[in-house]
């Protein structure tokens, strides 16, 4: 029974996966997703991948998650599940690809530059 291991990323979250042939249970930092996710909306985002492929319930995951919020973490799980199911069988390559699911989402918060207030509000200008 081989493990697939991949990695998803969003914003600064980076989800590292462990994915094998069982019953469907998925864990996230220890936890159910059910608890970890405690949202219908992002268990959905979660499942995703699962759903395109009609693929429900035959992987357990083990998914270790860090950094960022909780919806930059589920769309990270997302794309390492979706990593994880196009590597087990690249039939699954084409539906996940067209739903989006196989894109590194690359928006990034803009550093803080000096001499402003945020990365490009300046401070209040006075004329007098």
């Amino acid at each position: 029974m081989e493990i697939i291991n991949t990695i998803g990323r969003r914003k600064t979250s980076v989800a590292r996966l462990y994915m094998q042939s069982g019953k469907g249970a998925i864990t996230v930092n220890t936890k159910d997703v059910k608890d970890y996710f405690p949202t219908e909306i992002l268990q959905a985002i979660v499942n995703q991948p699962f759903a395109t492929t009609k693929t429900e319930g035959s992987f357990d995951l083990k998914v270790n998650v860090d950094g960022g919020g909780v919806a930059g973490q589920a769309e990270a799980v997302r794309l390492a599940i979706s990593r994880a199911l196009c590597e087990l069988d690249p039939e699954h390559r084409p539906a996940l690809k067209a739903e989006g699911f196989l894109t590194r989402d690359p928006r990034m918060v803009e550093r803080k530059k000096y001499g402003r207030r945020k990365a490009r509000r300046a401070f209040q200008f006075s004329k007098r």
